[in-house]
C-alpha cells in the first residue's frame, strides 16, 4: 500500500504545487492543503498547530522549506512525522529522487599539512596563533617552514610550545641542521628527505617524507624507498608537483608512475605550487588535485596559504576530501554530494521561467514586491505590475519609492544580490544571501595575531554536511 503524504501550502504556491506533484507521477498518493496564507515562506509550525484540523489520512506530512518552528514538537503534536521540504517548489523531484541519498561528511582518509611559511621571522606566539587558525579551518598537521639563510634560533620552542598544545607538527627544510634540530625537538613529520640525507631518519623517531635527491630523478627516490622499507622504518613519499609550464603534466605523470611502482606506499602532494602560483579561484584546482590524489591513494597534502588569493585554500581542501572520499565510498561521481564546492555557480539556477513568473505575478494583489530570476534577467512585481531588466537601474523608474529611504535601501540590496545571481547563474532566493559554498567557510580574511580568539570561542567554522 502506498504512501499517503499531506503537502501545506499558501495560497500563492497551492497551484504550482500541484502542477508540480501531478508531472512527477509519484509513487504515492497526496493531499495538497492550502493554510489560508497566501504566502507559504510565511507558514510557521504554531500556526499549522493551530490552523490544521484534518490530517486528511497521511502517513507523512511535508511542510514549505522555509517553514519556522519546531517540526519535532509539530509531529508529536499531530501524531504524524512532518519533514520540511525544500526551498523552492521546482526542487520537489530531486527532493524525492536523488535527494533520498544523504551523504555524511564525517568522514575522511587524506590529512592536511598547513605550513607555516614565515615561522622564522614570527614569534612562539604568533605561530601558536596561526597554528590554532589552520586547525579551525581543517590542518590536521602544522608544518613549520623554514627559510633558506634565516636564522630560526626559537624553532625547538616553536615545535615544543606546538606539541604541548596538543599539535601534530611537521619541520620542513632542506638544510640537515634544521631536519635535525626539529626532529630532535619532537616533530613528527620532516619535510624533506632525499638518497644522501637518509641519515636523519637515523637520528630522530620523527616520519621522514621523502623527495627525489634530484628534481624528476625516481631512480634516487626508488632507492630511498627500499632503504627506508629495508629498515621498516614509516615514511611518506612526495615526487613533488610542478606549476603549470614548468613541468605541471609531467609530475602528475611521476605521481602515477609511483604508485604503480609502489602501489603500498604512503605519498603527499604539494598542491601549493598550483593554487599558490596559478592565478585562478583556489576552489576548482583543489577540487581536482584531490580528485587526483583519491584516485592515487594520495593520503597526504601540503597546502598554503601565502598569496591573498588563496586564503581559504584550507578550508576548500577540507570540504574537498570529505566530498571525494564519499564519492568513492559510494562508487559515485563527485556530484550532489555537497553544495560547498560550487562558490559561483549552482546547478539549477533558474529554477522558474519567465512564463511561470508572469503567472505567480498576476496573482498577487498585494503592494509588496517579490523579486525572482530567470534566463531572462531580473524580475520585480506586485500589484501593479511586473517590470523585466537585466540592470536593476533600469528598474528603479517603475518601484515609486524615490521618498522611502529604508524601501529604497532595501530593495537596492536585493536587486544587486539578484542581478549577480543572474549573472552568474546561481540560485537567488529574495531576504537570503547568495550562498558562496566553502569560499566564505570561517569569515576570517586576515589573522590579527594578537587577538586571535582560538577555537571554541566566537571564530567558529561553518558546518560542512
Amino acid at each position: 500500500m502506498s504512501e499517503h503524504l499531506l503537502f501545506l501550502t499558501g495560497k500563492l504556491a497551492a497551484k504550482q504545487l500541484h502542477a508540480i506533484l501531478d508531472k512527477m507521477q509519484p509513487d504515492f498518493t497526496y493531499t495538497v492543503h492550502q493554510l489560508g496564507v497566501k504566502v507559504a515562506a510565511l507558514i510557521t509550525t504554531e500556526m499549522i498547530a493551530r490552523r490544521l484540523s484534518d490530517t486528511f489520512n497521511a502517513d507523512r506530512i511535508i511542510i514549505p522549506g522555509r517553514c519556522r518552528g519546531d517540526i519535532d514538537a509539530l509531529s508529536q503534536h499531530l501524531h504524524i512525522p512532518v519533514q520540511r521540504g525544500p526551498e523552492e517548489l521546482k526542487d520537489l523531484p530531486q527532493f524525492f529522487g536523488k535527494k533520498a541519498q544523504q551523504y555524511v561528511l564525517d568522514h575522511y582518509q587524506l590529512k592536511i599539512f598547513a605550513e607555516i611559511t614565515d615561522a622564522p621571522s614570527i614569534s612562539v606566539a604568533q605561530v601558536l596563533a596561526k597554528a590554532q587558525y589552520y586547525q579551525q579551518q581543517g590542518a590536521d598537521v602544522i608544518d613549520i617552514g623554514c627559510l633558506p639563510s634565516t636564522p630560526f634560533p626559537h624553532l625547538e620552542d616553536v615545535i615544543r610550545t606546538l606539541k604541548d598544545a596538543g599539535f601534530m607538527v611537521s619541520i620542513d627544510s632542506l638544510n640537515s641542521e634544521d631536519l635535525l634540530r626539529g626532529g630532535k625537538a619532537g616533530a613528527d613529520f620532516l619535510l624533506s628527505l632525499h638518497e644522501s640525507s637518509l641519515w636523519i631518519a637515523d637520528e630522530v623517531a620523527a616520519t621522514p617524507i621523502l623527495i627525489p635527491e634530484h628534481h624528476q630523478d625516481l631512480a634516487s627516490l626508488y632507492r630511498a624507498i627500499d632503504t627506508l622499507t629495508a629498515k621498516q622504518r614509516a615514511f611518506i613519499v612526495d615526487p613533488i608537483l610542478d606549476p603549470i609550464h614548468f613541468g605541471f603534466t609531467h609530475s602528475i605523470v611521476r605521481y602515477h608512475e609511483v604508485r604503480r611502482q609502489y602501489p603500498q606506499v604512503k605519498m603527499m602532494m604539494g598542491v601549493g605550487n598550483i593554487t599558490e602560483l596559478t592565478h585562478a579561484d583556489t576552489l576548482g584546482m583543489n577540487a581536482l588535485l584531490l580528485g587526483i590524489c583519491s584516485e592515487l591513494d594520495i593520503e597526504h597534502i601540503l597546502a598554503t596559504e601565502v598569496s591573498a588569493h588563496a586564503h581559504r585554500a584550507i578550508a576548500e581542501a577540507d570540504l574537498t576530501r570529505r566530498v571525494m572520499w564519499a564519492a568513492k565510498q559510494h562508487n559515485t561521481l563527485p556530484k550532489h554530494i555537497n553544495t560547498g564546492l560550487m562558490a559561483l555557480h549552482d546547478t539549477a539556477p533558474f529554477p522558474y521561467s519567465y512564463t511561470e513568473i508572469s503567472d505567480l505575478a498576476s496573482q498577487i494583489t498585494d503592494p509588496s514586491f517579490r523579486i525572482q530570476i530567470s534566463k531572462e534577467g531580473v524580475h520585480i512585481f506586485n500589484r501593479d505590475g511586473l517590470y523585466t531588466a537585466t540592470d536593476p537601474f533600469a528598474l528603479f523608474p517603475n518601484l515609486h519609492v524615490e521618498h522611502d529611504g529604508g524601501h529604497a535601501f532595501y530593495l537596492g540590496v536585493e536587486l544587486a544580490r539578484a542581478e549577480i545571481a543572474w549573472q552568474l547563474g546561481k540560485r537567488f532566493t529574495q531576504d537570503q544571501a547568495l550562498h558562496w559554498g566553502c569560499a566564505t567557510y570561517a569569515q576570517i580574511t586576515e589573522i590579527d595575531l594578537h587577538t586571535f580568539k582560538p577555537a571554541g570561542s566566537t571564530l567558529q567554522k561553518n558546518t560542512l554536511s
